[in-house]
């Protein structure tokens, strides 16, 4: 079974982009506190990149910014990519299922 469950704070505001595929993609990091604290008594964080599309990616850049805490559940993926030196490079992100918003508040309209 592969399935993840993260809450965490976005890192930066939302961003949306549009596939070839006409399709909605955001992806985003969000910072998670471990549940204890490292040797000079302080909480670290991961930083954990996952993307999220169609409607989860639009009402996530509509309702969410930078420092709102969210709850995600998904999938760890897998994909490679070949660099400039044409070394093979290997990247794990959460492929979001469902956000809950837990901390947030509209945009206002510019």
């Amino acid at each position: 079974m592969n399935q993840v469950i993260l809450v965490g704070r976005l890192c930066a505001d939302p961003e949306i982009i549009t596939t070839e595929e006409e399709k909605k993609k955001s992806t985003i990091t969000i910072a998670v506190t471990r549940s204890f604290k490292n040797t000079e008594g302080i909480y670290e964080a991961d930083f954990i990149r996952c993307v999220l599309w169609n409607n989860i990616a639009l009402n996530t850049f509509e309702y969410c910014h930078s420092g709102d805490v969210v709850g995600i559940k998904g999938r760890l993926q897998t994909r490679s990519y070949e660099d400039e030196s044409k070394k093979k490079k290997y990247v794990m992100e959460v492929i979001a299922e469902k956000i809950t918003f837990l901390s947030s508040n509209k945009k206002e309209e510019k």
